[in-house]
């Protein structure tokens, strides 16, 4: 019995499809954690002056944002010290913490410091 002919452009098409993906991977290797709790007055205000925007942004598309709630901790962050305050923004880098920002100091600060967080990823 003769084996299934694979064409040479589905075989093409399936290696892009692997390369895009691990493309995709590499890009989230960086990522900014926002802890945060229900009732968190500070994240309730994050969300209302950056939130909407964050994703937008040039800070946003190089870490995007993931949100993490401190009472439903992930299993994949188990190496990630825990916070009690909330909001925290923990950046990391191929599952590495890089920098940590304890508050929300206001959009007028948050930025800048954003950006000192963002500055101090490794450049691998």
């Amino acid at each position: 019995m003769k084996k299934p002919h694979i064409s040479r452009v589905f075989r093409l098409t399936l290696a892009m499809i692997f390369a895009s993906q691990m493309w995709i991977g590499s890009a989230l290797a960086t990522e900014l954690l926002m802890l945060e709790q229900k009732g968190c007055a500070w994240c309730v205000r994050w969300h209302q002056e950056i939130g909407e925007a964050y994703p937008n942004t040039d800070q946003g598309k190089l870490a995007p944002l993931r949100r993490v709630d401190i009472h439903k901790w992930p299993e994949d962050l188990d190496h990630i010290a825990r916070e009690r305050v909330t909001p925290t923004f923990v950046l990391i880098k191929n599952n590495r913490e890089v920098a940590r920002l304890r508050g929300y100091p206001g959009d007028h600060f948050f930025w800048p410091m954003l950006d000192e967080m963002l500055s101090q990823l490794p450049n691998d």
